[in-house]
């Protein structure tokens, strides 16, 4: 299976329960988000990776106007009637790839990424399209979940997450989207860092995953060392810690 394929399949079955999921549609990061683009008004704002569109909902509500892009089209269609509740006619949603965009140069004077880069499989390329449909002086805010220090934690974190979600890439680790990013021109910096608090049992069902993979996934967070355990917090039931930057760059 082809990893857009992949991709689609687990986020078409999946799209209600993000629509409804309180980490992606609300949270102090989010608003972190929009005030770090530092908005007049009337900047043109692309989010990637977009799903159902919280993010791009929140940058419709203070911005001129907002491309979500996506390639899953039930997270689109989901992130639609829900503008058309909101009544954010300035919100448009389009299927694509991030590595890909479908876009003139210097086309949007915000880019924007929340909790999807994990998911990219040429991430390189994607920042490099990014730099590419960006205004000069414009901004790029990039959010998500990254590998802590050590070879042992980025290991276990990336298993338990390709264990719960077939369609993970890679969490890098907050210095290595630093350098892709200043690899790509631009001046890059990270604004904020926190865990987002994880309920095991939400995570998986969020995305259906296999009960196989779930007994997996019980067994990998109750053997973990005791180094581990404190890394990522875990706790009787598994719910676990998950570290995650805000970085901002500018073109």
């Amino acid at each position: 299976m082809h990893r857009h394929d992949a991709i689609r399949e687990v986020f078409g079955a999946a799209a209600q329960a993000y629509a409804a999921s309180a980490i992606h549609s609300c949270g102090p990061d989010l608003a972190a988000m929009v005030e770090a683009a530092e908005l007049t008004g009337d900047e043109h704002v692309l989010d990637l990776g977009c799903g159902t569109g919280h993010t791009a909902m929140a940058f419709a509500t203070c911005c001129a106007e907002v491309e979500g892009l996506d390639l899953t089209p039930q997270m689109l269609d989901a992130g639609r009637r829900m503008a058309r509740q909101r009544g954010l006619a300035n919100l448009r949603f389009r299927e694509g790839d991030v590595a890909e965009l479908p876009y003139p140069d210097a086309s949007f004077d915000v880019v924007t990424s929340r909790l999807s880069a994990h998911h990219y499989t040429r991430p390189e390329q994607a920042v490099r399209e990014s730099v590419r449909v960006l205004r000069p002086g414009g901004r790029l805010l990039w959010i998500d979940s990254v590998s802590p220090t050590g070879w042992a934690a980025d290991t276990f974190m990336n298993a338990f997450e390709i264990l719960r979600d077939r369609s993970h890439v890679r969490n890098h680790s907050s210095d290595q989207w630093v350098a892709m990013l200043e690899s790509a021109g631009l001046s890059a910096s990270v604004l904020r860092r926190w865990n987002y608090r994880i309920e095991f049992d939400a995570w998986v069902e969020r995305v259906a995953t296999p009960s196989l993979e779930v007994a997996m996934l019980r067994s990998l967070f109750a053997s973990a060392t005791d180094e581990l355990r404190d890394a990522f917090g875990i706790s009787p039931d598994h719910s676990f810690d998950i570290p995650a930057v805000l970085l901002r760059a500018r073109a």
